[in-house]
């Protein structure tokens, strides 16, 4: 799998983490326990830091950047869906963030939170604890976060990974 330092910066991944054959991870990118970063999914902390927490998922064609004023960051327990970009932002813990999305500089997402698909999260925008941000730009619904919906992403990449992990195999 590609895993590149970048001069000084070299990615701290921790052992029970899945990184698929196919991400790429360069830089100070800093991944957590049963943490999974999913094909085509690219993390370059070239600039600043990504740190992304414990049973966190970056799904396929994911996109995570960093500014060197803003790092990204993303707790714990987060699902970040399918062709995501986050940049300079943070993903408090317990968040999801929904295929498409698009967070970027300065942005919070606070815990519990989902960003919906193809939501458009703009500069030093905060979504509340528990809130739904949808549309582009993304307005804020306060309350209308499913906590059920974030818990069974969660489960369901953790599990998955473990499995990847044992079973997956090259066939060419």
């Amino acid at each position: 799998m590609p895993i590149y330092a970048l001069g000084d910066l070299v990615p701290t991944i921790h052992p029970d983490a899945f990184i698929h054959p196919d991400a790429v991870i360069i830089g100070d990118v800093r991944i957590g326990a049963q943490s999974s970063v999913w094909p085509g999914a690219v993390l370059r902390g070239d600039e600043g830091y990504i740190s992304i927490g414990d049973r966190t998922s970056v799904q396929d064609n994911g996109v995570l950047h960093t500014t060197p004023e803003w790092p990204t960051v993303v707790g714990s327990d987060c699902v970040i869906g399918h062709m995501v970009h986050l940049e300079g932002c943070t993903i408090e813990d317990g968040c999801l963030v929904g295929n498409g999305s698009i967070v970027l500089h300065r942005a919070v997402v606070h815990t519990g939170a989902i960003v919906a698909a193809n939501a458009v999260v703009l500069n030093d925008t905060v979504v509340p604890g528990g809130a739904l941000a949808v549309g582009t730009p993304a307005t804020i619904k306060e309350g209308r976060a499913r906590q059920a919906d974030i818990d069974r992403g969660v489960e369901s990449y953790v599990s998955r990974a473990a499995r990847y992990s044992t079973e997956l195999r090259r066939l060419d």
